[in-house]
C-alpha cells in the first residue's frame, strides 16, 4: 500500500549552537537532510518523500537535495512550510500530503540521520499492524519525578519507560484528522505525533527503537556522529549464544511450539506455555549478552509468570539486544520429538518467530528431528529444542591517528 515518509526539517536548532540550522549542517561532509531522506528515499517500500521547511531555509534545502542521488530525487514532492510549533509544522506537512493520499505515513525528525533500512522496516510492519506506533528504546537509567522545589515526587518503574524515536508509523487519514480536531480545539502544545494520536483517542502502539538512532541536539552529538562516520567509534563483534528447553508431556489437547498453538493428544507441564521453541530461544539471545537465562529473567517461583505467553519471553531478550546497540543477525531452533509433527506448522511458526522479534522470515530457521525412539523423547515422554542466536554487538575502538 503507498506509504510517505514526511521528515520535519522546520526547526531551527539553537541549542546545537551557531551557524546554519543542524539539519543543514555538514556530517561527512553532506548535510544532515541529505543523509536523513537517502535513508527513507532508499527504501523500497517507502512510495514517496515531503519535507517541511522554514521559509528562509528554501536555498538550504534545494543545496541538500542537489546532493541526493538524482534516482532518488523524483519521488519526492513539493516542500510543506513549517508553522510555529512542530505540531504545526507536522498538520502542514499533512494537509500537503493529502492529495497524495498515502495509505500510512512515517513521520520523522530530519536530524535523526542514522535511520536504518531494518528501523524502517520496524516501523512499516507496525503501520500495518496497529496503524498508530512508535519506536521505543529501553531506559536504562534511573528515572525521577520531580516537584516545583526540585524534591522527588516519584521514582516510576523503569521497566515500564521507554524513550521515544521517530520514524512514528500512522494511518495517514487519522492523523490528518487528529491534527485538525487538535487545531481546532486550540490544543498545539504536542511534542510528538504519538501524544498528539493519544489525545484523540487512538492506541499507540511501540515497536523496537535503535539505540543508535540518535537525535542531533548538541555540538557534541555531531563530533560523536563524525566519528561514527568515520568508523571510528563503533566497530560490531559477532557472538553466538546456544539454548536448551526440555518439557514433561502432562494431560492435554495442544502444545505452543514457536507460538504457535499445536493440536495434540497431550500438554506439557510447565510453569509458563511450555514453548520449547521460544524458551530456547530466549535463552540463546540472552547467552549471546552473557545476561543470565530465563530463570533470571523469569523466575517460575513468580506467580505473574504462571501461563504466561512466552512470546513476552523472546521480545524481551530481543529487545535487550537492540537496548545495547545490537543487531541480531539469526535465529536457529531445531525441535526434538516424535510427534506432534513439524512440517504443517514450520512457515506459520517461522512467520511468528519472526514477527516478534522483528525480522525478516529468511532470518529465521527452524528444522525438527526424532531421536530414533531413544531416550525421553524417543519414548514420548517429553519434547526439547535447541537453538542458536548469531547476533552483534557494538563495541567502541580506540581513535588511531593518521
Amino acid at each position: 500500500m503507498p506509504v510517505a515518509a514526511l521528515i520535519v526539517a522546520a526547526g531551527r536548532g539553537s541549542r546545537a549552537g551557531e551557524g546554519v540550522p543542524k539539519q543543514y549542517r555538514l556530517l561527512g561532509g553532506k548535510p544532515v537532510l541529505t543523509l536523513t531522506l537517502n535513508a527513507f528515499l532508499g527504501h523500497p517500500k517507502i512510495e514517496t518523500a515531503l519535507v517541511v521547511v522554514h521559509p528562509d531555509d528554501i536555498d538550504l534545502y534545494r543545496q541538500a537535495v542537489a546532493a541526493l542521488p538524482p534516482e532518488r530525487t523524483g519521488r519526492l514532492l513539493p516542500v510543506a512550510y513549517g508553522g510555529e510549533t512542530r505540531q504545526d509544522s507536522v498538520r502542514n506537512g499533512l494537509e500537503a500530503l493529502a492529495a497524495a493520499a498515502p495509505r500510512h505515513v512515517l513521520i520523522h525528525d530530519a536530524a535523526r540521520p542514522f535511520a536504518t533500512e531494518a528501523l524502517i522496516a520496524r516501523a512499516l510492519d507496525a503501520a500495518e499492524r496497529w496503524d498508530a506506533a512508535v519506536p521505543g528504546i529501553s531506559v536504562t537509567d534511573t528515572i525521577k519525578v520531580i516537584g516545583p522545589r526540585n524534591e522527588v515526587v516519584s521514582t516510576p518503574d523503569r521497566a515500564g519507560l521507554r524513550a521515544v524515536q521517530t520514524p512514528q508509523a500512522f494511518g495517514f487519514a487519522a492523523l490528518l484528522a487528529a491534527h485538525r480536531r487538535a487545531a481546532e480545539a486550540g490544543i498545539g502544545d504536542f511534542t510528538d505525533d504519538g501524544a498528539l494520536a493519544e489525545w484523540a483517542g487512538h492506541p499507540v502502539h511501540v515497536f523496537d527503537g535503535d539505540p543508535l538512532n540518535t537525535k542531533l541536539t548538541h555540538a557534541s552529538d555531531f563530533a560523536e556522529a563524525e566519528r561514527r562516520l568515520r568508523g571510528l567509534a563503533m566497530t560490531y563483534m559477532t557472538r553466538l549464544g546456544t539454548g536448551f528447553d526440555v518439557h514433561a508431556f502432562g494431560d492435554g489437547d495442544h502444545v505452543w511450539l514457536g507460538g504457535i498453538k499445536v493440536p495434540h493428544d497431550r500438554g506439557v507441564i510447565a510453569h509458563s506455555d511450555g514453548d520449547v521453541v521460544l524458551h530456547a530461544l530466549t535463552d540463546a539471545l540472552l547467552g549471546a549478552i552473557a545476561d543470565g537465562d530465563i530463570g533470571t529473567h523469569f523466575p517460575p517461583s513468580d506467580p505473574q509468570w504462571r501461563g504466561a505467553s512466552s512470546d513476552r519471553f523472546l521480545a524481551h531478550a530481543a529487545a535487550l539486544v537492540r537496548g545495547r546497540g545490537g543487531l541480531i543477525d539469526h535465529l536457529d531452533a531445531t525441535l526434538l520429538c516424535e510427534k506432534p509433527r513439524l512440517g504443517p506448522h514450520r512457515e506459520a511458526m517461522r512467520q511468528r518467530i519472526a514477527e516478534i522479534v522483528g525480522l525478516r522470515l529468511d532470518q529465521v530457521s527452524l528444522k525438527a528431528t526424532t531421536t530414533e525412539k531413544l531416550g525421553f523423547t524417543g519414548r514420548s515422554e517429553g519434547i526439547a529444542a535447541q537453538a542458536a542466536a548469531t547476533i552483534r554487538l557494538p563495541e567502541v575502538s580506540p581513535e588511531v591517528s593518521p
